[in-house]
């Protein structure tokens, strides 16, 4: 039996979106109340991880993580009840897309391949010529 996922980016406009790394970034904070511990766990920079909050951030009205720096236990990342929420309306969504793509998607899966094969195909050789660029000599 065949599982369909769906994973999606929602654009608000063109600067304002929320994806799946975005979202599993999220969650990641949620679980570790640390940015660099997530940006670790997921395998991205810690600056990317940073980027990527910053964006959400500002992207909206309210935080969906907020920081905290120093003191005893050394600050740390939460995520907001907006950044919850966040979280549970693109997961939800997410569910409703995957429900939707296996209808819309069901006369095609008998036509897929085996995974074994589909995974040999991914990995032939992509071109037997090899390209080299000329370099300039400067005349």
């Amino acid at each position: 039996m065949t599982t369909i996922h769906a994973h999606t980016r929602i654009d608000f406009n063109a600067r304002i979106s929320v994806g799946p790394g975005k979202i599993s970034l999220l969650e990641s904070i949620q679980r570790t109340h640390s940015l660099s511990e997530s940006a670790r766990s997921l395998g991205m920079s810690y600056r990317r991880a940073w980027l990527l909050v910053h964006n959400v951030n500002q992207s909206f009205t309210e935080p969906a993580v907020t920081f905290t720096v120093g003191g005893k236990d050394g600050g740390g990342a939460s995520v907001t009840p907006f950044g919850e929420q966040l979280i549970r309306v693109y997961r939800q969504f997410e569910r409703k897309l995957a429900a939707l793509a296996a209808v819309v998607f069901k006369p095609i899966i008998p036509q897929l391949s085996s995974p074994a094969k589909a995974t040999r195909q991914a990995h032939a050789p992509r071109s037997l010529v090899k390209v080299t660029r000329r370099r300039s000599g400067g005349v």
